[in-house]
């Protein structure tokens, strides 16, 4: 029995790194549309403690969900699809309005001020191990006061 026991009480911190989330989200928020409106931004800032590779993201509220960057060129504001995002650990990757963002498009939900919709983040590791974490996006008309965006 006490062999047992002392294999449980060995096997929880594993259990809880196993399950430890890959990056910390904050900020996040998505902004809310207008009747008719069929693609929208989801923003936040994302900090590893470890080397990550963003894969991508999805959530029910869209059908299509792509990584996006928004950059001068010249004069002229370009957008354009992202594969992939490396995350150095300790450096904050921020996905702001007019920068990097997740595109949501083909929207399944209305996207209403004050309500909240779910994503996956996939990330890979230095592994190579795929990893994914569960986040609430909060739905407002414009980012949340207080953070520079």
């Amino acid at each position: 029995m006490k062999s047992v026991l002392a294999a449980l009480l060995f096997s929880l911190p594993l259990a809880a790194v196993a399950q430890a989330a890959p990056a910390k989200v904050e900020r996040a928020w998505a902004r809310s549309i207008v009747q008719g409106q069929d693609a929208t931004g989801a923003y936040m800032t994302l900090t590893a403690s470890e080397p990550l590779t963003l894969l991508g993201a999805a959530t029910a509220a869209a059908g299509i969900v792509e990584i996006h960057q928004m950059k001068m060129e010249g004069d002229v504001m370009k957008m354009r699809a992202v594969d992939t995002l490396p995350l150095k650990p300790g450096a904050p990757l921020l996905f702001v309005p007019n920068g990097y963002h997740f595109m949501l498009m083909d929207l399944k939900a209305p996207f209403r001020a004050g309500g909240s919709i779910r994503m996956t983040l996939r990330f890979r590791d230095a592994k190579g191990a795929e990893r994914t974490q569960e986040v609430t996006v909060p739905v407002a008309l414009a980012a949340p006061a207080g953070h520079g965006h």
